[in-house]
């Protein structure tokens, strides 16, 4: 992976790498801050395979560590910014870090880290130092540094999961993983060019990071919005306007608050024609509103920290503004299997489905991970055969599309009948006053489980629960309805935008015991 940044520095020396605000660092400027932060791992004693931590916001400092980091022959661990002290404390000690990068709005966290993470050997502060090292004095020093000679197979990316089943385990990725990602997004889901500029508004520890990867081989500009907490569309357009932006990997949440800016036609957008999405299933609804205000520029990818990028592909002339029956049963869809990787559905004795059968989605090729850090029985359960065992539950039809249900534990079972959260939630998203929906099942003395939905609604809107419930007479058979129908505000999300269904089903369940 190191290898990238030296071809493109080689390539196209003086064009822009990376934006932060008013900051710019060339391809050759690039180069040599990585080597000077290499030079200075190297020296303090790192060895190949030493994990090293990342807690910065968004910051071309933060790519820079990375590539730094493969060049030394280590192994990187970022973590999102947005998680608690202990979560981070976790996934830092479960890594065995040996050496920190944090960024100073994170001088808080850091401090109350060290004395949860004693096995971190050196910390490193970016735009700033106080008791602990300068990254800025570190890559002035411009010290000559060549790559590491790394194989293939070896450790590169320490991926951990969102966590929101349990614990995140760290999903193992080699330098041949994330390579076969890097080809697979350039040839079938953003092939970049030098001239594109990618803008990175969700956190580039996770989705948008990983795209940011091929745009570099090949010349694009990396611009990053530094996180502040929030989402803001007006900062978003702005900044497509003012760097004439590209390229952009986003969330659904995102896709959503940006087709819904009042203020969208005030903007020069005319630059952007790619947006990647992925991370959380989207409302067909909201898909097709996004294709009416932006036009024919969005891709859906299915992946996960296991598989990453994108097992499946769902392209741009697969989204429509207006779909007929045809196209909204393909827009229905994951895509199909992107090149590299094969996708099949099994039956929970590991028998391979046939074509429309349900079953548990599987992958296998150069993507899946080589399995959890320490974590051996995680990895037995989740690799067998070769196939990884994604824990969703869906079909391929005869074309080769991938229909995906839902995750298989958070299936309901009302009255012996199976309910998939998702297809209830679709249902509810179609309302024109809703932002979105989760759906969860509690335990239920005459069902067996009850169907409660959680709904976020938009500003001003006079929707009672009772419309809710209306609204899904027409669309869901009666035992997949909700019985009851919560509506929030705005509904609680991982650090990397996903709906927490296990929060509000826990705040269900503490609830009743309460009453009880």
């Amino acid at each position: 992976m190191a290898h990238l940044l030296e071809r493109a520095a080689a390539r196209w020396p003086h064009s822009k790498a990376f934006i932060d605000g008013d900051r710019s660092v060339s391809f050759a400027q690039a180069r040599t801050r990585c080597q000077s932060l290499s030079a200075w791992m190297a020296g303090q004693g790192g060895q190949s395979g030493d994990r090293v931590g990342l807690l910065t916001h968004n910051c071309f400092e933060a790519f820079e560590t990375m590539f730094a980091t493969w060049a030394a022959g280590m192994a990187i661990v970022p973590a999102n910014c947005r998680l608690q002290v202990e979560e981070l404390a976790h996934i830092y000690q479960d890594a065995g870090v040996r050496i920190m990068v944090y960024s100073e709005p994170f001088r808080d966290k850091a401090v109350q880290l060290k004395a949860l993470c004693p096995q971190v050997e050196t910390w490193i502060c970016v735009g700033g130092a106080g008791d602990d090292l300068s990254y800025d004095a570190i890559v002035a020093e411009q010290a000559a540094f060549s790559a590491k000679s790394v194989e293939a197979d070896e450790l590169a990316w320490v991926f951990y999961t969102s966590g929101t089943t349990g614990k995140p385990k760290g999903a193992m990725l080699s330098h041949r993983n994330l390579m076969a990602m890097v080809s697979q997004i350039q040839l079938e889901m953003n092939p970049a060019s030098p001239g594109d500029v990618i803008l990175h508004g969700a956190p580039i520890t996770h989705g948008s990071g990983l795209c940011a990867f091929n745009n570099l081989a090949y010349g694009a500009t990396n611009a990053v919005i530094a996180d502040q907490g929030s989402f803001d569309p007006d900062q978003v357009f702005s900044l497509i306007e003012k760097h004439r932006v590209t390229t952009m990997f986003l969330v659904p949440t995102m896709v959503r608050r940006l087709a819904n800016c009042p203020r969208v036609d005030e903007y020069d957008l005319s630059s952007l024609h790619t947006v990647i999405y992925g991370g959380a299933p989207m409302p067909l609804s909201h898909t097709t509103q996004a294709v009416r205000v932006f036009g024919q520029i969005f891709v859906q990818l299915f992946g996960q920290a296991e598989a990453p990028m994108a097992c499946t592909v769902l392209p741009k002339e697969a989204h429509f503004g207006e779909p007929d029956e045809e196209q909204t049963k393909i827009m229905s869809s994951a895509g199909r299997e992107i090149l590299g990787a094969e996708v099949a559905t099994f039956d929970e004795e590991g028998n391979r489905l046939g074509t429309g059968e349900h079953g548990e989605i599987c992958v296998r090729g150069d993507l899946v991970m080589m399995g959890y850090w320490n974590n051996q029985q995680a990895t037995a359960e989740t690799i067998r055969s070769g196939w990884l065992h994604t824990g969703d539950a869906g079909h391929v039809d005869e074309r080769g599309y991938l229909f995906i249900t839902d995750r298989i534990k958070e299936m309901i079972i009302t009255g012996g009948a199976n309910v998939y959260p998702r297809e209830v939630e679709d249902a509810i998203c179609r309302h024109p006053d809703v932002l979105e929906a989760a759906v969860v099942g509690i335990p239920d003395e005459e069902w067996g489980e009850k169907i409660v939905g959680f709904v976020a609604v938009k500003n001003g809107s006079t929707l009672s629960a009772g419309d809710v419930v209306e609204h899904c007479h027409s669309l869901l058979a009666d035992y997949k309805r909700p019985r009851r129908i919560e509506l929030r505000q705005s509904l609680p999300k991982s650090g990397y935008g996903k709906i927490m269904r296990r929060e509000l089903r826990d705040e269900l369940l503490c609830a009743t015991s309460r009453s009880a």
